[in-house]
């Protein structure tokens, strides 16, 4: 029966060249570079919640300075909020009716030659009262219950502009419900604009 021969890799004694090898490397080894890997490992995860942590902080910084910018005054009319605190009596017309922006100017109309002239118009903070509220102006005595019947005969409701306690402009103003608005319904636009909220 022959003998197989030893494979190179096969120990047979001590005088094999690869338990001199064996010899020369240090036990410790197998356990720094474990540890070096763990070091490696939670050195990138520290840097990477640094990072996020910055871009973070970065983005909230970026958010209050573009906020802060944002002017809010009469030439830069930028939300519903700042109307409704310029409309007078702001409570009592966000309670009983709605901020508005009332537009004064006059039209003139020449037939010869035919012509319309526009006044440059003013801009005035207003408040529009809804119909079952109108006790309010009545109670301060503001209108006469003639104004009220023939405001109510017509459908219509009251606008005002100025304070209550300093002689307001009072007018009965009509809701104009076929006047659209165009940002909702564009024109060639298939669905109608949803219908106004009745005052």
């Amino acid at each position: 029966m022959k003998r197989k021969p030893k494979s190179p890799t096969s120990r047979t004694g001590p005088g094999e060249p690869w338990d001199d090898l064996e010899s020369e490397v240090p036990t410790s080894r197998s356990g720094a570079s474990r540890r070096s890997a763990a070091s490696g490992k939670s050195l990138i995860n520290y840097t990477s919640l640094g990072i996020l942590a910055a871009v973070f902080i970065l983005g909230i910084g970026i958010g209050i300075a573009f906020s802060s910018t944002a002017t809010i005054s009469p030439e830069n009319v930028a939300s519903r909020e700042f109307i409704d605190r310029s409309a007078p009596n702001p409570e009592l017309c966000v309670q009983f009716g709605a901020s508005a922006m009332v537009t004064d100017m006059r039209v003139y109309v020449t037939l010869n030659p035919f012509n319309v002239y526009i006044s440059q118009p003013s801009m005035t903070p207003g408040c529009v009262l809804r119909t079952n509220n109108w006790a309010i102006l009545e109670q301060r005595r503001l209108i006469t219950q003639d104004q009220v019947r023939d405001c109510k005969n017509r459908m219509n409701t009251f606008g005002f502009t100025g304070t209550l306690e300093s002689k307001p402009d009072i007018n009965c103003i009509y809701q104009n419900s076929s006047a659209k608005n165009l940002f909702l319904n564009p024109p060639g636009a298939i669905n109608s604009g949803p219908d106004t909220q009745n005052f």
